[in-house]
């Protein structure tokens, strides 16, 4: 992914994601009322993932990875706080996302490869998460997740569910919180929808809106009137756990009267838990209710505890979901559009069709490559999958043995006319034709801009491009001499005192940046904003950073952790090219970047460099690293004499002694776990 797009795409797409996923959450969440299918709103937030995974430096303060459910805002119903946050759940779309999530178990509790890991497997209701608090075995309150903080108290609403006890069976801890999902059958669903019409009342859309708004009714009389039902999937507060295994606790909650899956089971390995998925997945259509995947648990209770939580899930559980839909179209024509860095990115322009609920028009192509693997040809007759990104993909092309010509790939850039290659060894086709092209100088002004860059409120894309075509922009240090133009930017459609004072005020608030996202913001090859902050860390200044590359000192700049020899070349063409030069200095005599200086968090480890090494044998290197990101620190993989801290354990060897050689503090695996409780 990393490869297909510049930082500053995908930091507007994670922009774009946070607002469209919010967006959805509240409309599925908050007002029971989803615009999009389940597999679609999971395509939006499997992108938003694995774009933060390829970008984890630009991952936003209101990312949905750290979101779940959605904010109660203006609502009837009484707000609860959970005494334990109700997280959401990580999720799988494939055989080998199963099987790397069990690896993945294994190796953060450090286990041998001969020990089994059992885990829970259970169809995933498409309800409505519901928390049930029951004090002395009796229900005491029940609210909905929320934003997984707080909730709604719809206590007398549940008291309105048969199948939900109003106390439990047998001998009970004095607290214990039930949690499951509230549902309504496909029976009760459709017959809900046909007194709805007769009534001239609301349809819903499918069972989970309908249970949804059912539940978070201010009249329980209503909620009374609609047949809704429970399952239990584990449980919040306690104030003791009868039970080590998640299997034992939830037989149970079933001795206790609480209904849990009828298919839920026991499974000893990857291969058991993907043969369970198919069988639900072949049953699913006969269930009596809707589900959208299965979901695994490590079955062992003391295990969920060590492997905790990451953002808003636990490390211990994943959803696998079902496949999403796919639908076929024709490729009308293929768009060829130029990016920031001259690259010529096809983009296949469909006749409409409806995938999942929503209306797909266009669809990336993303190289010449792509085209060719497929054979792709406007008037072909292709598949489309919405499964795994925001963007549809084409995953088949069916008329690619139809006697119609091979499509040309263009060898000049459409916006300029200038030749466009591709490098030895890329398989992208680039412009060359540089500054000189409109769609090149116009996209790295935007880049400039950019949220992960100077981040210049205001000055959005269309101003951008509106300016550009005034001849008011052609560099970087152009957008600091705007505040001579108000008049007449003033006199342009759409421009108020208030906007373009706010927008010569947001300007000026960036006249001493931070230098990292300037140097970032220049647009240069290979240098992203984690690159950036890498050189300057070192170099602290851009006058610095210019001397270290036009000295020709290349292992001064090698010599810095992540910096490599295509960094190196890239600065060096950068600053070789005169009308580069000309802009870096246009610009530095506009704006004036103060040292830069690295903030770190307050531990005794942190901003140091720490490396393991040996057998450790109370946790797994990756809890050690985590541990040690936690604190601060960055885990190291080999030790340097730039290394702070070095943690052996029984068998280190190599590392051990260059660390002793260099004089390199070490501690054994017990001073480590000191270290860490002592910082809370």
């Amino acid at each position: 992914m990393g490869s297909d797009m510049t930082e500053a795409e995908a930091a507007n797409e994670l922009m774009r994601l946070a607002k469209q996923i919010a967006l959805h959450n509240r409309l599925y969440h908050a007002e029971d009322s989803p615009e999009i299918s389940d597999a679609d709103y999971d395509a939006l937030v499997r992108r938003n993932t694995a774009l933060e995974a390829a970008f984890p430096h630009l991952v936003r303060a209101d990312s949905p990875s750290r979101a779940v459910g959605h904010a109660i805002e203006a609502s009837p119903l009484a707000k609860v706080t959970h005494e334990v946050r109700m997280m959401s759940l990580d999720n799988a779309f494939a055989d080998e996302d199963v099987e790397e999530f069990v690896a993945r178990v294994r190796r953060y509790l450090n286990l041998p490869s001969d020990c089994d890991i059992a885990f829970t497997a259970e169809d995933k209701i498409d309800g409505l998460s519901c928390s049930l608090r029951y004090e002395q075995g009796r229900l005491v309150r029940a609210a909905t997740r929320g934003d997984g903080q707080i909730g709604e108290d719809v206590t007398a609403n549940v008291a309105t569910i048969a199948d939900i006890p109003q106390e439990l069976a047998g001998e009970v801890p004095s607290v214990f919180e039930v949690r499951g999902e509230v549902y309504m059958s496909k029976a009760d669903f459709a017959d809900l929808n046909l007194r709805q019409e007769a009534g001239g009342g609301k349809i819903f859309a499918n069972p989970r809106n309908a249970a949804a708004g059912s539940l978070r009714q201010k009249d329980a009389s209503i909620t009374a009137e609609r047949r809704l039902r429970f399952l239990a999937h584990g449980w919040g507060a306690a104030s003791a756990v009868p039970g080590e295994t998640q299997f034992a606790l939830m037989q149970r909650l079933a001795a206790w009267g609480v209904p849990i899956s009828p298919l839920l089971v026991l499974c000893r390995d990857a291969a058991a838990m993907l043969q369970h998925y198919r069988s639900i997945e072949a049953a699913r259509a006969e269930l009596p209710y809707d589900i959208d995947g299965v979901v695994y648990k490590v079955d062992r209770l003391d295990w969920q505890e060590r492997l905790g939580f990451v953002a808003k899930a636990p490390r211990w559980a994943l959803a696998h979901k079902f496949p999403a839909e796919r639908a076929e179209t024709t490729v009308e024509a293929i768009d060829i559009q130029v990016g920031r860095t001259g690259k010529l990115t096809p983009v296949g322009r469909l006749h409409p069709v409806t995938v999942g609920g929503v209306v797909v028009q266009n669809v990336t192509l993303h190289n010449r490559d792509e085209i060719a693997r497929l054979g792709l040809r406007p008037g072909d007759r292709v598949v489309i999958q919405r499964a795994g990104d925001v963007i549809p993909q084409v995953v088949e092309n069916l008329t690619r043995d139809a006697a119609r010509a091979a499509y040309v790939y263009p060898d000049h850039c459409p916006e300029c006319g200038s030749e466009a290659v591709a490098e030895e060894g890329e398989v992208d086709v680039r412009c060359t034709g540089g500054l000189i092209c409109p769609a090149q100088r116009t996209e790295r002004l935007k880049h400039f801009v950019s949220r992960a860059a100077l981040d210049i409120e205001g000055l959005g894309e269309k101003t951008i491009d509106e300016f550009f075509a005034l001849g008011w922009l052609e560099s970087p240090a152009d957008i600091f001499r705007l505040k001579a133009r108000r008049s007449a930017i003033l006199e342009r459609e759409g421009w108020k005192d208030k906007s373009v004072d706010n927008l010569l005020g947001a300007i000026e608030a960036k006249r001493t940046p931070d230098a990292a996202r300037l140097l970032f913001g220049l647009g240069i090859r290979h240098v992203g904003a984690v690159t950036a902050r890498d050189l300057l860390k070192r170099l602290v200044t851009l006058p610095a950073l210019r001397e270290a590359v036009t000295s020709g000192d290349a292992e001064a700049l090698t010599s810095i952790d992540g910096i490599g020899p295509a960094v190196v070349e890239a600065l060096h063409d950068f600053f070789h090219e005169p009308h580069n030069v000309a802009v870096w200095d246009d610009l530095l005599s506009e704006v004036s970047p103060p040292p830069y200086v690295v903030e770190t968090k307050d531990s005794a480890v942190a901003g140091k460099t720490v490396v393991f090494t040996g057998a450790l044998e109370t946790m797994s290197r990756d809890e050690a690293k985590a541990q040690a990101e936690r604190l601060g620190a960055r885990a190291a993989g080999t030790v340097s004499a730039k290394t702070d801290l070095v943690v052996a354990g029984p068998g280190a060897g190599s590392k051990l002694k260059k660390a002793q050689d260099l004089g390199i503090e070490v501690i054994d695996e017990a001073a480590w776990a000191e270290i860490v409780k002592s910082a809370g």
